[in-house]
This record gives structure tokens, C-alpha cells and sequence, in this order.
């Protein structure tokens, strides 16, 4: 059964499960597969080069899916930081309806695309910054608890607390990130007031996620205390997968005595990162995963995971209400 709210209204998607954007992972295959199997798709900006290449992998993705699908601009800091706003128009004038944001001083581009009529999915760790985005004028925020892959912010606050205070503090419909795999994990993300789930490392082992095999059977293989919190000295923490650079990495962070990040640096790669997820040796570099590679014990196709997760939030939830006594009448 179709599930019916303001995330699916608003984006003209079946199950209200989002794809979230992943660097050197959001390409045409993933998104297309997502969006054709009845959630939302995302391109990833920045795994484009250029502007341009993000435009060909737009139309590429049209070639793929006529369902929607949405493109991700994350705002990172830089020495030289890239043509955001050259992203942003590509992805305006191609006619994207959707556009997941997350990083640092979004206010421009989010201006920019929001003057062409895109919805906004704003990425947050802390409901501060929730309360920010709002004034900014975003349509959905995209609540990351502390379980996330990736930069999990400063506070530490998992998605238990973390959603239940979006839900009696933001004015602004939101979903939840960080720990979903599974049709149990929507049902309580809608519980919590939710209006959907994104998910990143579940949908990075699907059949169709454009990385090597030996990395999607390295996650099934792996228990949800296989990740390592890296950067935490420099205020960027970021929850990576626990493999030989990375503790590495944290050893370094942890015993320099001179506090330089130039001394990690190398050990922090994207490039190594991106690597991995061509050559398949999960210990070339480091690589982004969430705690909830602990629930993850199969690889899929898009299609039978989105199903799945459908049925099993479905029938959790009935089974939920099955546990109400109704009152007598009077």
C-alpha cells in the first residue's frame, strides 16, 4: 500500500524513502534505480567534475527513470571551494525539482534555487541548525542523528532523542537520517514524526550502487561497531568505515602533539576513498559508512529493498495498532 504523506504529496514519490547523496556513489545507476523502484533518487553534485558533468549525468539519468529524482549540493569547507552556484544552475536550468542541501553557509544557493521554485531538503545535526535553515526558507529538513555516515556533527545526540525534540521544537516537516535499513526503521521514524527515512550506507549494498562488489559484501560482513570517528579534534567529525587508515588516521589525531591537521591529512583522503569503491580493497583509504552497517546482511536490488522495506513498515505499523485496546463505549 502506498504510504500517503507530505514527503510523498510533495515530491510525487510512492514510498516516502529517500536516497541520500553520497560522494563518488550518486550517480545515474543508483539514483534511477531508486526513483524507479518508488522513492527519490539523488545525483551527487560534486562526483561530477564540472558543472557540465553534472548536466550529462542529469540527462543521463532522465534516460534511466521518468520518476522523479533529485541532485545533492553539499557546501564543504575549501581552499578552493567549487562553483556551487554553477552547480545550482545547471540543475535549475535541467529542470530538477528537488535539491538536497547540507554544509556550511548554504544560504546563497539555497536562495538561488528556491527563486526557481525547487524544493529544498535541508541536511541538519542539531535542531540550531534546523531553526537556521528554516529562515533560509527550506521546504524539508532531514533530521541526522548521531548514528550517521559521514559528518555527524559535534553533539553526539542519536536519532531517539534527536527526532522526538525536531518533533516538539520545528514548524517545518522532516525526515529522519542516520540508522534505517529497514521497514521497522520507517515505521518508527513516522512513530516519532517523521514524514520519511533517508538512507545512505543501506542503499551503497544494492545491486545497482556503482561500487565493487567486495566493498557491499565488506559492509554485509560488518557489525554496527565497525565505524570510527575520525576529525574530532578538529571540530569536522566524521563516522568513517574502522579499517586499517583509519585507525591509523585516529592514532595520529589522538597522540600529535602539535595539533596540526597536516599530519592527518593524508590518512583523510577523499581521493583514497574514491579508490576503494573502484578497486575494492576496503583498506586502500577511507570511506564513509553509518552505524547501521550492523543491520545490513544482504545485497539487494533498489527494487526488493524499497518492496521490502514497504511491507515491513506496513505491517509494522498495523501490528502496532493491533496492540490498542479500543474503549468501551460509554
Amino acid at each position: 500500500m502506498p504510504f500517503n504523506t507530505k514527503l510523498t504529496r510533495a515530491l510525487g514519490i510512492k514510498i516516502p524513502v529517500v536516497q541520500g547523496g553520497m560522494q563518488w556513489v550518486g550517480y545515474a545507476e543508483l539514483a534511477s534505480a531508486v526513483s524507479n523502484a518508488g522513492g527519490l533518487g539523488i545525483l551527487t553534485a560534486l562526483t561530477q567534475p564540472t558543472p557540465e558533468d553534472l548536466r550529462k549525468e542529469i540527462r543521463r539519468c532522465k534516460t534511466m527513470t521518468d520518476k522523479p529524482f533529485g541532485v545533492n549540493i553539499t557546501l564543504l569547507p575549501a581552499m578552493t571551494p567549487p562553483d556551487y552556484g554553477a552547480y545550482a544552475q545547471v540543475t535549475i536550468e535541467e529542470g530538477i525539482k528537488v535539491v538536497e542541501t547540507a554544509g556550511n553557509s548554504p544560504g546563497p544557493v539555497i536562495k538561488q534555487l528556491k527563486a526557481a521554485g525547487i524544493i529544498i531538503l535541508h541536511k541538519c545535526t542539531t535542531i540550531r541548525h534546523a531553526e537556521s535553515a528554516i529562515k533560509l526558507g527550506v521546504d524539508f529538513l532531514s533530521i541526522d542523528g548521531f548514528e550517521c555516515a559521514g559528518h555527524v556533527g559535534e553533539t553526539d545526540i542519536t536519532n531517539f532523542i534527536l527526532l522526538s525534540r525536531a518533533r516538539q521544537s520545528l514548524k517545518v516537516p522532516f525526515i529522519a537520517s542516520g540508522g534505517f535499513a529497514d521497514g521497522q526503521g520507517l515505521a518508527a521514524a513516522l512513530s516519532l514524526g517523521a514524514e520519511g527515512i533517508n538512507m545512505g550506507t543501506r542503499f551503497m549494498c544494492t545491486v545497482e550502487a556503482p561500487i565493487h562488489q567486495n566493498i557491499k559484501e565488506e559492509i554485509v560482513k560488518a557489525s554496527e561497531t565497525d565505524t570510527e570517528l575520525v576529525l574530532r579534534r578538529w571540530k569536522n567529525t566524521s563516522r568513517l568505515y574502522k579499517n586499517k587508515v583509519s585507525q591509523e588516521a585516529t592514532k595520529i589525531e589522538r597522540e600529535s602533539t602539535t595539533g596540526k591537521f597536516e599530519e592527518v591529512a593524508p590518512y583523510v583522503s577523499g581521493k583514497r576513498g574514491r579508490e576503494v569503491f573502484i578497486n575494492g580493497d576496503p583498506d586502500y583509504g577511507v570511506w564513509t559508512a553509518g552505524q547501521v552497517i550492523g543491520l545490513i546482511h544482504d545485497i539487494p536490488t533498489c527494487k526488493d529493498l524499497v518492496e521490502r522495506i514497504e511491507k515491513d513498515a506496513e505491517d509494522t505499523l498495523n501490528q502496532a495498532s493491533s496492540l490498542i485496546i479500543p474503549r468501551s463505549k460509554l
